[in-house]
Protein backbone atom coordinates (compact mmCIF):
# COMPACT_ATOMS: atom_id res chain seq x y z
CA UNK A 1 0.00 0.00 0.00
CA UNK A 2 1.18 3.28 -0.55
CA UNK A 3 0.81 4.54 2.94
CA UNK A 4 1.26 1.94 6.12
CA UNK A 5 -1.63 1.74 7.90
CA UNK A 6 -0.74 -0.47 11.02
CA UNK A 7 -0.99 1.90 13.93
CA UNK A 8 2.31 1.62 15.85
CA UNK A 9 1.29 -0.52 18.74
CA UNK A 10 -0.23 -3.17 16.88
CA UNK A 11 2.57 -5.45 18.08
CA UNK A 12 1.41 -4.69 21.48
CA UNK A 13 -2.14 -6.40 21.66
CA UNK A 14 -1.30 -10.10 22.15
CA UNK A 15 -3.56 -12.48 23.86
CA UNK A 16 -1.60 -16.05 25.09
CA UNK A 17 -5.25 -17.23 26.47
CA UNK A 18 -6.65 -17.86 23.10
CA UNK A 19 -3.54 -17.53 20.61
CA UNK A 20 -2.41 -21.63 22.48
CA UNK A 21 -6.29 -22.08 20.30
CA UNK A 22 -4.06 -21.96 16.95
CA UNK A 23 -1.65 -24.01 17.75
CA UNK A 24 -4.12 -26.49 19.43
CA UNK A 25 -6.25 -27.06 16.51
CA UNK A 26 -3.37 -27.94 14.47
CA UNK A 27 -2.69 -31.17 16.77
CA UNK A 28 -6.45 -31.65 16.79
CA UNK A 29 -6.47 -31.26 12.93
CA UNK A 30 -3.47 -34.10 13.23
CA UNK A 31 -5.69 -36.49 14.88
CA UNK A 32 -5.40 -35.54 18.92
CA UNK A 33 -7.88 -35.14 21.58
CA UNK A 34 -7.90 -31.51 23.05
CA UNK A 35 -8.43 -30.44 26.61
CA UNK A 36 -9.04 -27.06 26.74
CA UNK A 37 -7.74 -25.48 29.97
CA UNK A 38 -6.95 -22.36 28.48
CA UNK A 39 -10.24 -20.37 28.65
CA UNK A 40 -12.15 -19.18 31.65
CA UNK A 41 -15.72 -20.12 30.20
CA UNK A 42 -17.54 -22.45 32.89
CA UNK A 43 -20.17 -23.29 30.35
CA UNK A 44 -17.86 -24.60 27.57
CA UNK A 45 -16.37 -26.93 30.70
CA UNK A 46 -19.84 -28.32 31.39
CA UNK A 47 -21.76 -25.74 33.83
CA UNK A 48 -24.95 -25.12 32.99
CA UNK A 49 -26.72 -22.23 34.50
CA UNK A 50 -29.62 -22.26 37.34
CA UNK A 51 -32.81 -22.68 35.93
CA UNK A 52 -34.54 -19.70 37.79
CA UNK A 53 -31.93 -17.46 36.27
CA UNK A 54 -32.93 -18.99 32.65
CA UNK A 55 -36.56 -18.10 33.46
CA UNK A 56 -36.03 -14.50 34.08
CA UNK A 57 -33.71 -13.96 31.26
CA UNK A 58 -36.73 -15.55 28.74
CA UNK A 59 -39.24 -12.66 30.85
CA UNK A 60 -37.22 -10.20 29.80
CA UNK A 61 -36.89 -10.75 26.14
CA UNK A 62 -40.36 -11.16 26.16
CA UNK A 63 -40.51 -8.08 26.43
CA UNK A 64 -40.12 -5.37 23.52
CA UNK A 65 -37.80 -2.82 25.25
CA UNK A 66 -35.60 -5.63 25.62
CA UNK A 67 -35.12 -5.35 21.95
CA UNK A 68 -34.02 -2.22 21.36
CA UNK A 69 -31.33 0.30 22.51
CA UNK A 70 -31.30 1.39 25.69
CA UNK A 71 -29.57 5.03 27.45
CA UNK A 72 -26.15 5.14 26.71
CA UNK A 73 -24.69 5.09 29.58
CA UNK A 74 -26.64 1.82 30.53
CA UNK A 75 -30.48 0.79 31.60
CA UNK A 76 -31.64 3.30 34.22
CA UNK A 77 -33.45 1.20 36.93
CA UNK A 78 -30.31 -1.55 36.42
CA UNK A 79 -27.89 1.67 37.48
CA UNK A 80 -30.09 2.68 39.89
CA UNK A 81 -29.83 -0.96 41.64
CA UNK A 82 -26.20 -1.34 41.08
CA UNK A 83 -25.81 2.12 42.71
CA UNK A 84 -27.65 0.97 45.83
CA UNK A 85 -25.75 -2.16 45.93
CA UNK A 86 -22.13 -0.31 46.31
CA UNK A 87 -23.85 2.26 48.45
CA UNK A 88 -24.92 -0.05 51.01
CA UNK A 89 -21.61 -1.62 51.57
CA UNK A 90 -20.47 1.75 52.94
CA UNK A 91 -17.54 3.75 51.99
CA UNK A 92 -17.13 5.46 49.00
CA UNK A 93 -20.75 6.36 47.59
CA UNK A 94 -22.10 6.19 44.03
CA UNK A 95 -24.85 7.59 42.03
CA UNK A 96 -26.84 5.98 39.13
CA UNK A 97 -24.28 8.00 37.11
CA UNK A 98 -21.10 6.91 38.20
CA UNK A 99 -22.39 3.37 36.63
CA UNK A 100 -21.63 2.78 32.82
CA UNK A 101 -22.16 -0.28 31.12
CA UNK A 102 -19.88 -1.58 27.84
CA UNK A 103 -20.07 -4.82 25.92
CA UNK A 104 -18.05 -6.70 28.58
CA UNK A 105 -14.89 -6.21 30.40
CA UNK A 106 -12.69 -6.20 27.63
CA UNK A 107 -14.60 -3.14 26.07
CA UNK A 108 -14.66 -1.59 29.26
CA UNK A 109 -10.79 -2.54 29.48
CA UNK A 110 -10.23 -1.02 26.11
CA UNK A 111 -11.81 2.51 26.82
CA UNK A 112 -10.27 2.69 29.79
CA UNK A 113 -7.09 2.71 28.40
CA UNK A 114 -7.54 3.64 25.58
CA UNK A 115 -8.94 6.96 26.68
CA UNK A 116 -5.65 8.09 28.58
CA UNK A 117 -3.27 10.47 27.36
CA UNK A 118 -0.67 8.67 25.80
CA UNK A 119 2.39 9.56 28.18
CA UNK A 120 -0.04 8.42 31.24
CA UNK A 121 0.64 5.06 32.37
CA UNK A 122 -0.79 2.53 34.89
CA UNK A 123 1.13 -0.22 36.08
CA UNK A 124 0.12 -3.60 36.62
CA UNK A 125 0.89 -6.56 38.60
CA UNK A 126 3.24 -9.54 36.86
CA UNK A 127 1.47 -11.80 36.16
CA UNK A 128 -0.46 -9.96 34.33
CA UNK A 129 -3.84 -11.01 33.04
CA UNK A 130 -3.13 -10.37 28.73
CA UNK A 131 -6.11 -7.97 28.17
CA UNK A 132 -5.24 -5.26 30.74
CA UNK A 133 -1.77 -5.57 29.98
CA UNK A 134 -2.12 -5.42 26.14
CA UNK A 135 -4.12 -2.89 26.10
CA UNK A 136 -2.13 -0.79 28.42
CA UNK A 137 0.51 -1.18 26.02
CA UNK A 138 -0.84 -0.39 23.07
CA UNK A 139 -2.36 2.71 24.21
CA UNK A 140 1.61 3.57 25.67
CA UNK A 141 3.27 2.14 22.56
CA UNK A 142 5.81 1.43 25.13
CA UNK A 143 6.58 -2.62 27.21
CA UNK A 144 3.67 -3.09 30.18
CA UNK A 145 4.64 -1.23 33.34
CA UNK A 146 4.72 -3.92 35.86
CA UNK A 147 4.91 -4.45 39.63
CA UNK A 148 5.65 -8.15 41.49
CA UNK A 149 3.34 -10.71 42.82
CA UNK A 150 5.61 -12.45 45.13
CA UNK A 151 4.72 -16.37 44.55
CA UNK A 152 6.58 -17.34 48.13
CA UNK A 153 3.87 -14.76 49.81
CA UNK A 154 0.70 -15.98 48.41
CA UNK A 155 1.48 -14.35 44.95
CA UNK A 156 0.55 -10.93 47.52
CA UNK A 157 1.48 -7.65 45.52
CA UNK A 158 4.96 -7.00 46.44
CA UNK A 159 4.40 -3.45 48.03
CA UNK A 160 7.77 -1.64 48.07
CA UNK A 161 8.85 -2.87 44.79
CA UNK A 162 5.09 -1.29 43.80
CA UNK A 163 5.82 2.10 45.52
CA UNK A 164 9.66 2.20 44.56
CA UNK A 165 8.27 2.22 40.62
CA UNK A 166 5.60 4.82 41.13
CA UNK A 167 7.82 6.39 43.09
CA UNK A 168 10.52 6.86 40.26
CA UNK A 169 8.14 6.91 37.12
CA UNK A 170 6.30 9.83 37.51
CA UNK A 171 4.41 8.54 34.11
CA UNK A 172 2.59 6.91 36.11
CA UNK A 173 -0.98 7.94 36.78
CA UNK A 174 -2.55 5.04 37.93
CA UNK A 175 -2.61 1.35 39.04
CA UNK A 176 -3.92 -1.70 38.59
CA UNK A 177 -5.01 -4.76 40.71
CA UNK A 178 -7.43 -7.70 40.17
CA UNK A 179 -9.48 -9.08 43.02
CA UNK A 180 -9.60 -12.17 42.85
CA UNK A 181 -6.34 -12.55 41.10
CA UNK A 182 -6.69 -13.89 37.54
CA UNK A 183 -4.11 -16.01 36.72
CA UNK A 184 -2.81 -17.20 40.46
CA UNK A 185 -6.48 -17.79 42.05
CA UNK A 186 -4.98 -15.40 45.05
CA UNK A 187 -7.42 -12.72 47.23
CA UNK A 188 -6.12 -9.43 48.64
CA UNK A 189 -6.37 -9.07 52.35
CA UNK A 190 -7.72 -5.70 53.70
CA UNK A 191 -4.32 -4.86 54.42
CA UNK A 192 -3.00 -5.36 51.01
CA UNK A 193 -5.42 -3.22 49.48
CA UNK A 194 -5.40 -0.53 52.25
CA UNK A 195 -1.41 -0.27 51.20
CA UNK A 196 -1.99 0.00 47.38
CA UNK A 197 -4.37 2.88 47.85
CA UNK A 198 -2.35 4.53 50.17
CA UNK A 199 0.33 4.55 47.53
CA UNK A 200 -1.91 5.93 45.14
CA UNK A 201 -3.21 8.72 47.23
CA UNK A 202 0.49 9.59 48.31
CA UNK A 203 1.34 10.26 44.76
CA UNK A 204 -1.66 11.16 43.39
CA UNK A 205 -3.13 8.15 41.66
CA UNK A 206 -6.19 7.02 40.27
CA UNK A 207 -6.84 2.94 41.10
CA UNK A 208 -7.91 0.32 38.35
CA UNK A 209 -9.58 -2.81 40.21
CA UNK A 210 -11.13 -5.43 38.01
CA UNK A 211 -13.07 -7.25 40.41
CA UNK A 212 -14.92 -9.72 38.09
CA UNK A 213 -14.45 -12.33 40.13
CA UNK A 214 -15.32 -10.78 43.76
CA UNK A 215 -18.12 -13.41 44.60
CA UNK A 216 -16.07 -16.23 43.79
CA UNK A 217 -14.00 -16.26 46.83
CA UNK A 218 -13.12 -19.20 49.19
CA UNK A 219 -11.03 -20.86 51.35
CA UNK A 220 -12.06 -18.92 54.42
CA UNK A 221 -11.38 -15.66 52.08
CA UNK A 222 -14.11 -12.81 52.34
CA UNK A 223 -14.82 -10.18 49.33
CA UNK A 224 -13.89 -6.78 50.13
CA UNK A 225 -14.84 -4.88 46.97
CA UNK A 226 -12.98 -1.43 46.54
CA UNK A 227 -15.65 1.08 47.21
CA UNK A 228 -14.89 -0.12 50.72
CA UNK A 229 -11.20 1.10 51.25
CA UNK A 230 -10.51 3.51 48.54
CA UNK A 231 -11.38 6.41 51.02
CA UNK A 232 -10.85 9.80 48.93
CA UNK A 233 -9.00 8.24 46.43
CA UNK A 234 -10.31 8.21 42.40
CA UNK A 235 -11.29 4.49 40.76
CA UNK A 236 -12.15 2.84 38.77
CA UNK A 237 -13.95 -0.76 39.44
CA UNK A 238 -15.23 -3.16 36.90
CA UNK A 239 -17.79 -6.16 37.16
CA UNK A 240 -19.89 -8.56 35.33
CA UNK A 241 -21.64 -11.18 34.92
CA UNK A 242 -19.70 -13.35 32.72
CA UNK A 243 -18.14 -15.62 35.77
CA UNK A 244 -20.67 -15.46 38.18
CA UNK A 245 -24.15 -16.14 36.37
CA UNK A 246 -22.37 -17.60 34.26
CA UNK A 247 -23.11 -15.44 31.34
CA UNK A 248 -19.69 -14.64 29.32
CA UNK A 249 -21.72 -14.75 25.94
CA UNK A 250 -23.78 -12.08 27.53
CA UNK A 251 -20.72 -9.76 26.52
CA UNK A 252 -22.30 -7.35 29.87
CA UNK A 253 -19.98 -5.85 32.12
CA UNK A 254 -19.56 -2.02 33.92
CA UNK A 255 -18.10 0.10 35.64
CA UNK A 256 -18.63 1.88 39.19
CA UNK A 257 -17.01 5.41 38.91
CA UNK A 258 -15.68 6.27 42.53
CA UNK A 259 -15.01 9.68 43.76
CA UNK A 260 -15.83 11.36 39.92
CA UNK A 261 -15.73 15.07 41.74
CA UNK A 262 -12.32 14.47 43.43
CA UNK A 263 -10.32 15.46 41.04
CA UNK A 264 -11.15 17.78 37.73
CA UNK A 265 -8.85 15.63 35.81
CA UNK A 266 -9.94 12.75 36.48
CA UNK A 267 -13.67 13.72 35.92
CA UNK A 268 -13.34 15.19 32.57
CA UNK A 269 -11.68 11.73 31.89
CA UNK A 270 -14.45 9.83 32.94
CA UNK A 271 -16.74 12.21 30.85
CA UNK A 272 -14.40 11.03 27.71
CA UNK A 273 -14.78 7.41 28.33
CA UNK A 274 -19.08 7.87 28.31
CA UNK A 275 -18.82 10.45 24.78
CA UNK A 276 -16.85 7.06 23.44
CA UNK A 277 -19.73 4.91 25.12
CA UNK A 278 -22.50 7.70 22.80
CA UNK A 279 -20.63 7.06 19.58
CA UNK A 280 -21.92 3.24 20.19
CA UNK A 281 -25.10 4.50 21.28
CA UNK A 282 -25.09 2.04 23.56
CA UNK A 283 -24.38 -1.45 25.03
CA UNK A 284 -26.07 -5.52 24.58
CA UNK A 285 -30.44 -4.26 26.70
CA UNK A 286 -31.91 -7.42 27.87
CA UNK A 287 -28.68 -8.79 29.89
CA UNK A 288 -28.62 -5.63 31.81
CA UNK A 289 -32.22 -6.16 32.40
CA UNK A 290 -31.91 -9.63 33.98
CA UNK A 291 -29.16 -7.98 36.11
CA UNK A 292 -31.90 -6.49 39.03
CA UNK A 293 -33.90 -8.75 39.08
CA UNK A 294 -31.13 -11.77 39.00
CA UNK A 295 -29.41 -10.32 41.83
CA UNK A 296 -31.96 -8.82 43.87
CA UNK A 297 -33.83 -12.23 43.74
CA UNK A 298 -33.14 -14.06 47.38
CA UNK A 299 -32.17 -17.64 45.66
CA UNK A 300 -28.95 -15.43 44.19
CA UNK A 301 -26.71 -15.26 47.26
CA UNK A 302 -27.33 -18.98 48.07
CA UNK A 303 -26.11 -19.62 44.13
CA UNK A 304 -23.07 -17.75 44.52
CA UNK A 305 -22.47 -19.48 47.85
CA UNK A 306 -22.47 -22.66 46.24
CA UNK A 307 -20.78 -21.77 43.52
CA UNK A 308 -17.81 -20.94 45.64
CA UNK A 309 -17.78 -23.71 47.68
CA UNK A 310 -17.29 -26.01 44.30
CA UNK A 311 -14.59 -23.98 43.31
CA UNK A 312 -13.13 -24.45 47.10
CA UNK A 313 -13.33 -28.08 46.69
CA UNK A 314 -11.52 -28.29 43.19
CA UNK A 315 -8.35 -25.87 44.42
CA UNK A 316 -7.74 -28.35 47.16
CA UNK A 317 -8.17 -31.26 44.64
CA UNK A 318 -5.49 -30.09 42.36
CA UNK A 319 -3.13 -28.37 44.98
CA UNK A 320 -3.40 -32.04 46.64
CA UNK A 321 -2.49 -33.21 43.00
CA UNK A 322 0.09 -30.92 41.81
CA UNK A 323 2.05 -29.80 45.14
CA UNK A 324 5.53 -31.57 46.28
CA UNK A 325 6.67 -32.32 43.02
CA UNK A 326 10.31 -31.18 42.97
CA UNK A 327 11.02 -28.06 40.66
CA UNK A 328 7.43 -27.03 40.87
CA UNK A 329 5.92 -24.36 43.23
CA UNK A 330 2.29 -24.25 43.56
CA UNK A 331 -0.45 -22.04 45.97
CA UNK A 332 -3.81 -22.90 46.09
CA UNK A 333 -6.46 -21.00 44.97
CA UNK A 334 -8.36 -18.72 46.97
CA UNK A 335 -10.68 -16.99 44.54
CA UNK A 336 -11.33 -16.78 40.93
CA UNK A 337 -11.23 -20.49 38.95
CA UNK A 338 -7.82 -21.30 37.92
CA UNK A 339 -4.48 -21.91 39.75
CA UNK A 340 -0.73 -21.24 38.77
CA UNK A 341 1.45 -23.48 38.69
CA UNK A 342 5.23 -22.23 39.02
CA UNK A 343 8.79 -23.62 37.67
CA UNK A 344 11.59 -23.11 40.31
CA UNK A 345 14.75 -21.83 38.80
CA UNK A 346 16.55 -24.02 36.86
CA UNK A 347 14.31 -26.54 36.53
CA UNK A 348 13.71 -26.19 33.35
CA UNK A 349 16.04 -26.14 30.27
CA UNK A 350 15.93 -26.63 26.42
CA UNK A 351 16.63 -29.58 26.15
CA UNK A 352 13.21 -31.41 27.66
CA UNK A 353 11.39 -33.22 25.70
CA UNK A 354 8.13 -35.96 26.32
CA UNK A 355 7.51 -38.88 24.27
CA UNK A 356 4.70 -38.05 21.70
CA UNK A 357 3.09 -41.16 19.92
CA UNK A 358 1.04 -39.65 17.15
CA UNK A 359 4.18 -38.89 14.66
CA UNK A 360 2.39 -36.03 13.12
CA UNK A 361 2.21 -33.88 16.28
CA UNK A 362 5.51 -35.09 17.21
CA UNK A 363 7.07 -33.22 14.11
CA UNK A 364 5.20 -29.98 15.02
CA UNK A 365 5.94 -30.36 18.27
CA UNK A 366 9.21 -30.28 17.75
CA UNK A 367 9.32 -27.43 15.01
CA UNK A 368 7.28 -25.33 17.35
CA UNK A 369 9.45 -25.26 20.36
CA UNK A 370 12.64 -23.97 18.43
CA UNK A 371 13.70 -20.38 20.13
CA UNK A 372 10.64 -20.37 22.37
CA UNK A 373 10.57 -19.53 26.26
CA UNK A 374 11.25 -22.44 28.39
CA UNK A 375 7.77 -22.68 29.62
CA UNK A 376 6.81 -22.61 25.92
CA UNK A 377 8.05 -25.36 25.11
CA UNK A 378 6.67 -27.56 28.19
CA UNK A 379 3.45 -26.72 26.80
CA UNK A 380 3.64 -27.44 23.88
CA UNK A 381 5.22 -30.79 24.50
CA UNK A 382 2.49 -31.45 27.45
CA UNK A 383 -0.25 -30.47 24.42
CA UNK A 384 1.34 -32.96 22.07
CA UNK A 385 1.91 -36.15 24.61
CA UNK A 386 -1.49 -35.52 26.48
CA UNK A 387 -3.83 -33.24 24.84
CA UNK A 388 -4.38 -30.69 27.24
CA UNK A 389 -4.32 -26.64 26.42
CA UNK A 390 -2.94 -25.01 29.03
CA UNK A 391 -1.93 -21.16 29.34
CA UNK A 392 2.29 -20.80 29.48
CA UNK A 393 3.09 -18.31 32.10
CA UNK A 394 5.27 -16.20 29.88
CA UNK A 395 2.13 -15.45 27.95
CA UNK A 396 0.90 -13.22 31.20
CA UNK A 397 3.49 -10.72 31.04
CA UNK A 398 5.62 -12.25 33.01
CA UNK A 399 8.83 -13.34 33.26
CA UNK A 400 8.93 -16.28 35.46
CA UNK A 401 8.36 -19.60 33.83
CA UNK A 402 4.93 -21.67 35.10
CA UNK A 403 1.41 -22.34 33.55
CA UNK A 404 -2.34 -21.41 34.19
CA UNK A 405 -4.60 -24.18 34.50
CA UNK A 406 -8.61 -23.78 35.03
CA UNK A 407 -10.99 -25.47 38.05
CA UNK A 408 -13.64 -25.28 35.19
CA UNK A 409 -14.10 -29.53 34.31
CA UNK A 410 -17.49 -30.24 35.70
CA UNK A 411 -17.00 -33.53 34.93
CA UNK A 412 -15.59 -35.15 38.25
CA UNK A 413 -13.60 -38.48 36.03
CA UNK A 414 -12.13 -36.25 33.65
CA UNK A 415 -11.47 -33.36 35.93
CA UNK A 416 -8.98 -35.51 38.11
CA UNK A 417 -7.17 -37.10 35.02
CA UNK A 418 -6.39 -33.98 34.17
CA UNK A 419 -4.82 -33.34 37.37
CA UNK A 420 -3.10 -36.76 37.86
CA UNK A 421 -1.67 -36.47 34.51
CA UNK A 422 -0.40 -32.95 35.25
CA UNK A 423 1.28 -34.32 38.15
CA UNK A 424 2.75 -37.21 35.91
CA UNK A 425 3.87 -35.10 33.08
CA UNK A 426 6.05 -32.88 35.66
CA UNK A 427 7.57 -35.56 36.98
CA UNK A 428 8.38 -36.77 33.71
CA UNK A 429 9.54 -33.96 32.38
CA UNK A 430 11.31 -32.65 35.51
CA UNK A 431 13.19 -36.01 35.75
CA UNK A 432 11.65 -36.12 39.25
Amino acid sequence: MRRNIVHPSAGSLTYAIREIVQVAHRFRDAGLDMTWENIGDPVQKGESVAPWIRQILHEVIDTDVAWGYCDTAGVPATREFLAAEVNKRGGAQVTPDDIIFFNGIGDAVSKVYGFLRREARVIGPTPAYSTHSSAEAAHSGYEHLTYELDPYNGWMPDLDDLRLKVKYNDSIAGILLINPDNPTGAVYPREILEGMVAIAREFGLFIVCDEIYTHIVYNGNETLHTSEIIGDVCGIVMRGVSKEVPWPGSRCGWIEVLNRDRDETFHRYINSIVAAKRLEVCSTTAPQMVIPRMMGDARYGPHLKRRAAIFEARAKEAYAALQGIPGVHVNCPSGAFYMTILFEDGALNDRQTLAIENPKVRQMAEDLVRGVTNDQRFVYYLMGATGICVVPLTGFCCKRDGFRVTLLECDDAKRRWIFSTLARVLRTYLGT
